[in-house]
């Protein structure tokens, strides 16, 4: 496993060294696709104008031809000589069966040759020429023109024309090393500037990185943004900043809820331990004060217990390792149900609850899970209720939904507070100590239910004037639900 993940950091390259990578091989790639093609079309460059230098000429010669040979032959060499000089050429007159006539080449030194390389070009190419026509023939030395054209003594031979050149290689050659040269320069450059690219491309990535360490070492005061960020990675900053701000949020949250739950758990152990030791010490043979404790110590004891179960609920619902089982669900039963499991602090607590909900409303739901969610709604209601202790509790009809709602007389919430009463941990500034004790988790199991069931939700809040917290159910007829 060790040498496997040697193997992997070893294949890992930065960043840098990658776009580095990529643009010079582009560079690079560009460069010498841009030498050959140069190469190429250089050459065929020049055998293009020597195509048609060489036609053009050949038609000229065989033109000057045309007139006649002067009878005598050390004329007609002169008059084959001078024509030759005048236009640059070599030219051979030869019959049919490839004895030269008349020769001249440029280039006295290479006469020889250049005649057994002409006479080897004719034996290649004389019988493709047909009477009246002409042919190009392209070597890496000679360029040759062959037409037919009639000789002295009635007889028809063919007519030469050659020109050297090999010239053209030395040119492309010589081009080709500087093309090299130049590639070379120009690879440099393009290293030196790949490197720069890709420094102001990584730099802003490698400081994001730094700082994502931070807040990763819980420094909550970074900012993600920098100078030199481009559209995208400004955009990525502002990402990273609301995620910043979103993880301090969690964080106190966290710290809040570390506090309440270490509270919460600490007050209710302190009286079972302080009623505990009172049975040992002072009440043990006293049967009154021993049931008042001890209905103490079970009071706490279900408290700890409510408390864990709603961590725990949480937990699974978050984690969704509980899946929903629905059911056919009576709903106006059920919220009445719920009321009246806190109907005993009407009597204790001197609260008022008003009912107002419409009959037969049947539901597709989970039993637990909606009866989770509806007695947290009711118990946040009774917690920030005003001083009048009134809550109102509705199920109304609506087309084919039907709304359950539950409405308190407190303070009301900000309204830039109530995209956050939903999540976990929070609570809202304007606390109240009431009957039904919280962690700020309430809400949150309430948001995960709905979410789960597929729940329209909300809360409609002014401050001073009290909240409404809401759920749309979709209402399921009876019968139908049977059939099915």
């Amino acid at each position: 496993m060790a040498k496997r993940e040697k193997r992997l950091e070893k294949k890992k390259r930065s960043l840098y060294f990658l776009i580095w990578a990529a643009i010079s091989a582009l560079c690079l790639l560009l460069l010498l696709l841009f030498t050959f093609s140069q190469r190429v079309v250089l050459r065929e460059t020049f055998q293009q104008q020597t195509t048609s230098e060489m036609t053009t000429r050949g038609q000229a010669v065989k033109n000057h031809l045309k007139g006649g040979m002067p009878e005598d032959e050390n004329e007609a060499s002169d008059f084959v000589r001078d024509l030759a000089t005048d236009y640059g050429v070599g030219v051979a007159i030869v019959t049919k069966e490839g004895v030269p006539q008349y020769s001249f080449v440029s280039d006295k030194t290479n006469f020889e040759e250049e005649i057994k390389k002409i006479e080897q070009k004719i034996a290649e190419v004389g019988a493709t020429v047909d009477n009246g026509k002409y042919a190009l023939y392209q070597s890496e030395e000679y360029s040759v023109y062959v037409c037919p054209m009639g000789l002295a003594d009635g007889d028809v031979g063919y007519l030469y024309i050659a020109k050297d050149v090999s010239y053209i290689n030395i040119i492309v050659a010589e081009m080709g090393t500087r093309s090299f040269l130049i590639v070379g320069f120009v690879l440099l450059l393009a290293f030196v500037v790949a490197a720069a690219v890709s420094g102001l491309i990584t730099k802003p990535l490698g400081e994001i990185k730094d700082k994502a360490k931070r807040l990763a070492e819980g420094d909550f005061s970074v900012d993600f943004h920098g100078e030199k960020y481009g559209l995208e990675l400004s955009e990525l900053a502002d990402t990273l900043n609301f995620a910043r701000s979103e993880l301090f949020k969690t964080d106190e949250m966290r710290k809040e809820l570390i506090a309440n739950v270490s509270h919460d758990f600490k007050t209710p152990l302190t009286m079972i331990k302080g009623c505990a030791s009172m049975i040992i010490e002072i009440s043990g043979d006293d049967k009154q004060k021993r049931e008042k404790h001890a209905g103490v110590i079970i009071a706490e004891s279900d408290r700890l217990t409510a408390l864990v179960e709603d961590l725990l609920d949480l937990t699974k619902l978050q984690s969704d390792t509980s899946g929903l089982k629905k059911e056919l669900l009576d709903l106006t039963a059920y919220t009445r149900q719920e009321v009246e499991k806190f109907e005993c602090l009407c009597e204790t607590h001197g609260y008022e609850f008003f009912l107002d909900v419409d009959e037969e409303v049947w539901v597709e739901a989970d039993r637990v899970k909606i009866g989770q969610a509806l007695h947290n709604l009711i118990g946040n209601a009774v917690n920030y209720t005003g001083e009048d202790k009134k809550v109102y509790v509705s199920l109304k009809k609506t087309d084919e939904k039907v709304r359950f709602s539950v409405r308190d007389t407190g303070v009301g919430i900000p309204k830039e507070e109530q995209k956050d009463i939903w999540n976990r941990y929070y609570r809202a500034s304007g606390t109240h100590k009431r009957p039904v004790r919280g962690t700020g988790l309430g809400l949150s199991i309430v948001r995960r239910v709905l979410e789960m069931h597929g729940l329209n939700y909300g809360v409609e809040s002014e401050e001073g004037k009290g909240s409404t917290f809401y759920a749309d159910f979709n209402l399921v007829e009876i019968a139908e639900f049977e059939e099915e």
